[in-house]
């Protein structure tokens, strides 16, 4: 194994960016910091929080909970206590991280669901992301030249904003498998906003490094530097205007948020954007619909690997990783071998030339999702494998599926800030959640609360590439491309791991490493969380900074692979399902997982 040099990291993320091509600007931005919380928290959360540090699981019998801030979980297991389904447990846990960790997720962003029920079999998944507003045009992000707007001219302000997903998929869940009241899952949420909560180091660490975009909205500047100053670790923030709004959810429904009082002032909020406005429209708001989607499952050592298929590119691009990967001994090989490394490090590049080429919302243009991942198809990948140094480089195949072939090549970004939640309830329903408002802080504009998202730029600024049209281009009401990885691994039918993680374009090496690591290397699921990231996705291989994963770079850089040192603060929330339920929390964060 490569274990941790430093269990939590603590470096804070400091947004201060030059204009960049898109691959550049992906390259170069910091994920989001960690940080340990400073709340007041029970015994069996800070039992938690220990067995984390010490790299232990947490074991239970019946049901479990693990997600990116304590409070958050605590809400979580009280609900499960009480009889409630996982869908319950989900939407109190959202309430509360909208509040104390904002700049992740929250009710302006979006979130990809997916559920396995115990009493059936299936696995379902839901679609809430964002979309393009219907005044959007191909050209959204492009100046009067036709050439691609700098990053964050794009980003901050109403100009990146879509429909946010979140709460409708919230109720849409709950609608089909919850079976708590419905008002009574924002109860804790609505306490925590109106009494105060404690602001933890990464918070605070993040509002502190985002200072000067954060201050160019009045309502986001009163907000995080109340008095003209910065929030502060410890500090008891109350936030009256997001309790409002969660009381408005749990009488009205997420009807509160699409139309109404809150709807138009997220309009006006978009539309008076000083100096970026955006196009979003109370129509737009009213329109918006989840979508349920067929899973994408990949079979990998007599593993069923599940997930969010297209808008998502995860499932399939940790789908096509696996599948090459299937036919090596990677148990064999070890975890600290660099051809290992090598195998993985291919496979990753050779399945984002795919996703760069053809993954996009496939409401909009095809996508050859079963191509893509056909036995035959991913055998033709795999062997290009076979040598033993790294591929010089790397192109996209050609899966079974014609129209697909014409698209052009993507250099969209996607940026790290977003949060997942694990949960597995008493009747044996597990859900994966990975939710989001893209950038951190998303596009900086504050209503009623809670923060708006930046998802659109998730979109190719570009409109084609060599003469041909890029697959994931906006288009009005086109759900932008997501790398988000909500996975539940299954065997003979049972879920065996519920595991996602945020992280931008790395979520989908997260996830296949970490699935690599339980099922190949044999560890618990707390030592596949933490372990050393090694990522490669365009050629260059990401080595997690301060860890041993260092240790291997001499030996990649003579496989012929370029390498490069970075922080790569994923936030990694696992369960294992056999005998007992076993709950895995990133260390480079401040989660936890509880159960009973």
């Amino acid at each position: 194994m490569l274990p941790l040099r430093f269990p939590v990291l603590t470096a804070v993320l400091a947004l201060c960016l030059t204009p960049a091509t898109a691959q550049q600007t992906a390259d170069t931005v910091a994920p989001e910091a960690a940080g340990a919380g400073a709340v007041a928290l029970s015994d069996a959360a800070r039992a938690a929080l220990d067995a984390k540090a010490a790299g232990q699981p947490v074991t239970a019998q019946n049901w479990m909970v693990a997600a990116a801030n304590p409070l958050a979980v605590e809400v979580g297991a009280r609900v499960l206590e009480r009889g409630g389904s996982a869908a319950d447990a989900m939407v109190a846990v959202q309430a509360v991280l909208g509040l104390v960790e904002p700049q992740s997720s929250g009710l302006g962003g979006g979130a990809f669901l997916v559920w396995y029920n115990a009493a059936s079999g299936e696995v379902t998944t839901l679609d809430g992301r964002e979309t393009a507003p219907l005044a959007a045009t191909p050209r959204l992000f492009q100046n009067d030249a036709g050439e691609p707007l700098g990053f964050w001219d794009a980003v901050v302000g109403g100009l990146s904003v879509g429909t946010p997903g979140t709460p409708a998929l919230m109720e849409e869940a709950h609608r089909r498998w919850g079976r708590a009241n419905w008002a009574s899952l924002f109860d804790d949420a609505i306490a925590h906003a109106e009494d105060g909560f404690s602001v933890s180091a990464r918070l605070a660490g993040l509002v502190a490094g985002g200072e000067e975009r954060l201050r160019r909205f009045p309502a986001t500047e009163a907000y995080f530097f109340p008095g003209g100053t910065a929030i502060a670790e410890g500090d008891l923030l109350v936030n009256a205007a997001y309790g409002a709004t969660l009381r408005a959810i749990a009488t009205q429904g997420a009807d509160a948020i699409y139309t109404g009082p809150i709807a138009e002032d997220i309009v006006a909020t978009v539309r008076g954007a000083a100096g970026n406005p955006g196009v979003l429209s109370t129509t737009d708001l009213a329109l918006y619909r989840v979508i349920e989607r067929p899973a994408v499952c990949v079979a990998y050592r007599d593993h069923d690997v599940c997930g969010m298929g297209p808008p998502s590119s995860g499932a399939l691009t940790v789908g096509q990783i696996l599948g090459m990967l299937g036919g090596y001994d990677l148990a064999a090989l070890g975890a600290d071998n660099p051809e290992s490394w090598r195998l993985i490090g291919d496979a990753s590049r050779l399945a984002f030339a795919d996703r760069g080429r053809y993954m996009a919302d496939s409401d909009f243009v095809p996508v050859p999702t079963q191509g893509l991942v056909a036995p035959e198809y991913l055998a033709s990948r795999a062997a290009l494998l076979a040598g033993d140094d790294a591929l010089p480089e790397v192109a996209p195949g050609t899966p079974e599926y014609d129209h697909a072939l014409l698209w052009g090549e993507d250099a969209s970004i996607e940026f790290p800030s977003t949060s997942h939640i694990s949960i597995v309830d008493a009747d044996g329903n597990a859900l994966s959640m990975t939710t989001t408002i893209e950038n951190g802080f998303g596009s900086r504009l504050m209503t009623n609360g809670f923060l708006l998202n930046n998802e659109l730029t998730d979109f190719s600024f570009r409109t084609h590439s060599d003469g041909w049209p890029i697959a994931n281009r906006v288009e009005p009401g086109k759900r932008p491309r997501s790398s988000m990885s909500p996975t539940i691994v299954l065997r003979d039918g049972a879920p065996v791991l519920v595991v996602g993680s945020p992280g931008g374009s790395r979520i989908i090496g997260y996830i296949a490493k970490t699935i690599i690591a339980y099922l190949d290397w044999g560890m618990d699921v707390q030592r596949a969380v933490a372990m050393p990231h090694l990522v490669n996705r365009f050629g260059t291989y990401d080595l997690e900074e301060d860890t041993s994963a260092t240790d291997l770079e001499a030996a990649l850089q003579a496989m012929g692979f370029e390498t490069n040192q970075r922080g790569l603060t994923s936030g990694l929330h696992a369960i294992a399902l056999g005998e007992t339920l076993t709950g895995g929390a990133d260390p480079r964060r401040e989660g936890i997982a509880l159960g009973n």
